[in-house]
């Protein structure tokens, strides 16, 4: 179920790996901090995501493959993503990025998995404290004790 519902969202190599392909129906954008573009450089997989446009976001100047974009404002490449027809934006990984773009979420997809490991990457980085309101929309439980769950940002209205 969740192979073809974010199936777009898995990377090409384990598409492969797994005699799959991405199906084209979720998103068609995927934006990541270099730091989650990293251990994938390191073993020589350099455009993990070919069957996305593919962003990466860094304060410095990097070397990418030639299908990754590289942008030092992911708020304004957001922004002008948002403006364009097409499928939803993914952001892939990365706590400071998200919350560099916090205010550009619209939906969050969360994944929680049943397993405390006392401290990790915090969800929004070291965003500081402003409350937003984000609705649940769904819920789904898995035999594995994963949880996803399914939040739209609140309009008002």
């Amino acid at each position: 179920m969740l192979f073809g519902e974010f199936g777009d969202a898995i990377p090409a190599h384990v598409l492969g790996a797994l005699g799959l392909e991405a199906p084209g129906t979720k998103f068609d954008t995927v934006v990541m901090g270099w730091n989650t573009l990293l251990p994938g450089l390191e073993v020589g997989i350099g455009s993990p995501y070919p069957h996305l446009r593919q962003y990466v976001a860094s304060r410095s100047d990097k070397q990418v493959a030639p299908d990754v974009t590289l942008t030092h404002d992911p708020v304004a490449t957001v922004r002008e993503l948002k403006e364009e027809d097409g499928l939803d934006i993914w952001l892939c990984g990365g706590g400071e990025l998200a919350g560099t773009l916090i205010d550009e979420i619209d939906r969050l997809v969360l994944k929680r998995n049943p397993f405390a490991f006392g401290s990790g990457i915090p969800l929004f980085g070291h965003a500081p404290y402003e409350p937003r309101r984000f609705e649940l929309v769904s819920v789904r439980a898995f035999e594995s004790g994963v949880v996803i769950e399914e939040y739209a940002r609140h309009r008002a209205g």
